[in-house]
């Protein structure tokens, strides 16, 4: 076969990307896309009795087609027919009987009838063009109307100073009984103020939104009767999902996510976008043309070296090849676009390693798209939190995206469910995690410290199951991660039996209490606060059920949640030693204003006998007690973690640490801990599966002085051995990842 030069090369990107998309102009509509290969390109406007009219398209030199049409207002709607030569062998798969969609839509109406012929192929042959008219079965690109973006937030907060809030716009307030039953499940009922109010009581700052780009699920959920619920499956990335909108579809959707946005930040909480831009949601090349694959298959998507099939790391079908620069070019318009227009605050990348692959598939720290980040003026203004794996070669890049880039930590959330499940041996691990895990990143905030997210157990599965109940998902129970890290307190599901629902209520606030004393970025799941259960279903991404959905009745029976949390947040927010900007080293002494010692250092391990850890404490296995002291000049903290079963005793420090102790928050019964100041040097009894938190009075410290620390009552020669002991923490080179979504 001969082949043409439309299907061997292609231009690499768009001179000017602004023309893309549908743009409201002065008598009319100018619409632009971008397919450097194809021969004709057809603008198909879309009446609401979805009959048609097509306009041809003008070719620049750049391969951006281009028109303006008079007299078109907001709510059209459009797609696009693309032709070009029929040639799998070069990744060339036009079609003009797909309508797509604009990928630079501001909104898409809703639905994909499944089926319907959305294939571009037959469904006996991959490799055969299949004739028929999918317009009567794909969603369509609506023009929208430009508005005022969001009000900015007061003061976007430095990243080690967030209390990460994960959750699902759908679901979080799909049963909630103080929002309207007409807003429950919409962008509308997120920003309720019964919603808003509940997320600042418990010391929120910044939520986490599970996808909200436009997004199908899958044939094969859709073939079981479910639908996908979590949203890793875009199809529009500069489109607000319409269902989550109260009253629309035809660009109703952008206001009200704008409103959205504009209540968060009255409410001084800021928020991050979870952005799927790896894959999108028309899988691989035998499942549906929706839009990237009819407008260019090579240009959009990696494909194996014989260009017929789709070089798929992200297990999804496909994988978006951001080694093209017109492809880089729409996600760095669209990234802007929800920055400026759309006004959130930073975005969190579902398998981002796809994101930072070259031509050839490898793995590449110096990518265009870090550069892109580091350098553009609006996107190195805002977060980005780095989910730091994919399903490739070299796909697990944990603690290697540096500088603005904060990063899912998986090793802090392994090693906290065993910690407290009794899994590990020492406490070597805990210090590394809760001061950091400087061993991964090269500042605090660069560590995104979970114990939990979307895809697993919820923090009550953790403490109630052994094994995943997943089968609502119609898979046999087969899908779903079997390497829970879970402990159900001795009965397997729910119970009423005081002793194990007291244990489950005790085990759910040591990981809270864990991970907002660990220095880092805490994040929870919407719901951990007040003990959200899925009974068991650790992979509920088919799940638009009471399965998913926050039950705020259940709540009631968790306040002793809500309360520690809210207690924690604060804490947090009024010490600065709890949320470090960089690392705290145990030789540092904490001087004052003149430059003299304190007497006290920035960070101490203890071990519970009066004294910091010695090398034999950090060797010892059975230990399970571990004191972290941390101070500067105005503040002095002292935490415990005792993950054994029963009570042990501990000394508090000498005087030089600080002259008496206040009891801040704990995890345990209120009888199990005393009341009132404690002396320096005192005695404290540490429940079992307990953390206590206390506060140290400097009021009465003593005059500072040029010595060392001795008046302290530290042991200089024990720091100098420690620094120089074993490296903490086990080599982590060979530990896989979770690799789900």
């Amino acid at each position: 076969m001969v082949q043409t030069l439309a299907e061997t090369t292609s231009v690499s990107s768009p001179t000017d990307s602004s023309v893309l998309g549908a743009q409201l102009m002065d008598g009319g509509c100018r619409f632009g896309l971008w397919a450097p290969r194809a021969s004709q390109v057809e603008l198909a406007l879309v009446d609401p009795d979805r009959t048609q009219r097509n306009v041809q398209m003008s070719k620049g030199p750049d391969g951006v087609w281009v028109m303006f049409v008079p007299d078109i207002q907001a709510g059209q709607r459009y797609g696009f027919r693309v032709h070009g030569r029929w040639n799998p062998d070069q990744g060339a798969r036009f079609n003009p009987a797909k309508l797509l969609i604009d990928p630079y839509a501001r909104a898409i109406t809703a639905g994909v009838d499944y089926s319907g012929p959305i294939l571009d192929h037959t469904e006996g042959a991959n490799y055969t063009p299949d004739t028929r008219d999918s317009a009567g079965a794909v969603p369509l690109s609506v023009v929208v109307e430009s508005t005022p973006p969001p009000e900015p937030i007061a003061r976007r907060r430095p990243i080690e100073e967030c209390v990460i809030y994960e959750t699902h716009v759908r679901g979080y307030t799909r049963l909630h009984p103080l929002v309207p039953e007409h807003l429950r499940g919409s962008y509308a009922g997120l920003a309720y103020p019964a919603v808003i109010e509940h997320l600042t009581r418990v010391g929120v700052n910044t939520i986490e939104l599970l996808p909200v780009h436009y997004f199908v699920s899958e044939p094969f959920v859709v073939g079981k009767g479910l639908r996908n619920y979590w949203g890793y499956n875009t199809l529009g990335f500069f489109a607000p999902n319409g269902a989550y909108c109260s009253v629309g579809t035809t660009g109703e959707q952008v206001r009200e996510f704008k409103d959205m946005v504009t209540a968060f930040h009255r409410a001084g909480i800021e928020v991050i976008l979870d952005v799927v831009y790896n894959h999108t949601g028309e899988g691989g090349h035998e499942g549906p043309t929706l839009s990237f694959r009819g407008i260019d298959h090579s240009t959009y998507y990696r494909l194996t070296n014989d260009h017929r099939n789709d070089y798929d790391v992200t297990g999804c079908g496909n994988s978006v090849n951001t080694a093209n620069p017109g492809v880089l070019a729409l996600i760095a318009d669209s990234l802007r676009y929800w920055v400026t227009e759309m006004g959130v605050d930073g975005f969190r990348y579902d398998l981002a390693t796809t994101l930072i692959r070259d031509a050839d598939h490898g793995v590449d720290q110096n990518h265009p798209f870090k550069t892109l980040i580091r350098e553009d003026p609006v996107l190195n203004q805002v977060k980005h939190i780095a989910e730091p794996w994919d399903l490739g070669p070299y796909g697990y890049q944990v603690g290697r995206w540096g500088d603005r880039w904060s990063g899912w930590n998986d090793q802090y959330r392994n090693y906290v469910r065993d910690f407290w499940r009794g899994a590990v041996g020492g406490v070597q691990e805990l210090a590394t995690r809760v001061s950091g895990s400087d061993d991964l990143y090269d500042f605090p905030g660069a560590s995104v410290n979970f114990v939990d997210a979307h895809d697993g157990f919820t923090m009550r599965d953790l403490v109630t199951y052994n094994m995943k109940q997943n089968f609502d998902n119609r898979e046999d129970n087969h899908d779903g991660s079997n390497d829970n890290r879970s402990w159900n307190c001795g009965w397997e599901g729910d119970t009423d039996d005081p002793a194990v629902v007291g244990l489950r209520h005790r085990q759910i606030r040591n990981f809270l209490a864990t991970l907002m004393t660990s220095a880092g970025v805490p994040m929870i799941v919407a719901g951990d606060e007040f003990g959200r259960t899925q009974h068991g279903n650790n992979n509920a991404y088919c799940q638009d059920s009471p399965i998913s959905w926050v039950d705020w009745e259940e709540a009631k029976a968790w306040t002793d949640l809500t309360e520690l949390m809210a207690t924690l947040a604060q804490l947090r927010a009024e010490h600065p030693t709890l949320r470090p900007e960089s690392y705290r080293h145990d030789d540092a002494q904490v001087l004052d204003d003149d430059g003299r010692s304190t007497g006290r250092v920035e960070l101490a391990w203890l071990s519970g006998n009066g004294g910091e850890m010695t090398p034999e404490d950090w060797g010892d296995q059975g230990r399970t007690v571990l004191g972290k002291y941390t101070s500067d000049l105005d503040e002095a903290l002292l935490v415990w973690y005792n993950r054994g079963a029963d009570p042990i005793d501990v000394v508090l420090p000498q005087p030089g640490w600080s002259t008496s102790w206040s009891v801040a928050a704990h995890t345990a019964e209120p009888d199990e801990v005393p009341e009132g100041p404690l002396g320096a040097g005192s005695a404290l009894t540490l429940p079992g599966r307990s953390v206590i938190i206390l506060e140290g009075d400097l009021t009465a410290a003593p005059e500072p002085e040029a010595a060392s620390t001795d008046a302290a009552g530290l042991q200089d020669a024990v720091v100098e051995d420690y620094l120089t002991s074993a490296e903490m923490g086990p080599d982590w080179a060979a530990i896989s990842p979770s690799t789900a979504e």
